[in-house]
């Protein structure tokens, strides 16, 4: 089982730095099970994560308190409007469907903003 988690981990790791270049596909969901399957195959994986100068403070942030940053909500709700902008202009969708997608996409938005900022400390 060790071999699956560490695989997974490196596979979530690889599309979790993946996504920070390439738009719509998010880092940190990635990188937070990443560190789930380190934290049962490789103990120094997990704290190389967590500890990374860049992709570590999210990713404590969320384990510690459930908290996201208030830049990376701005950032995830104008994607999240940009995404559905998009949607909306690319594939002129029935009202059905629109309303489908908005639905899901509202509900991600409320989730990000109903989470905690960060303690300073």
């Amino acid at each position: 089982m060790r071999s699956i988690y560490m695989l997974a981990g490196l596979l979530m790791t690889a599309l979790g730095i993946a996504g920070a270049f390439l738009p719509l596909l998010p880092t940190t969901p990635f990188l937070l099970v990443a560190v789930w399957c380190f934290s049962r195959s490789s103990p120094r994986l997990e704290q190389w994560l967590l500890n990374h100068q860049t992709l570590g403070p999210p990713l404590t942030n969320w384990r510690r308190e459930g908290a996201i940053s208030a830049r990376t909500k701005v950032i995830a709700i104008c994607l999240i409007v940009a995404s559905y902008g998009f949607f909306w202009y690319r594939t002129q969708p029935s009202l059905l469907l629109a309303g489908v997608v908005g639905l899901i996409l509202s509900a991600s938005a409320t989730f990000i903003l109903t989470r905690p900022l960060p303690k300073r400390g």
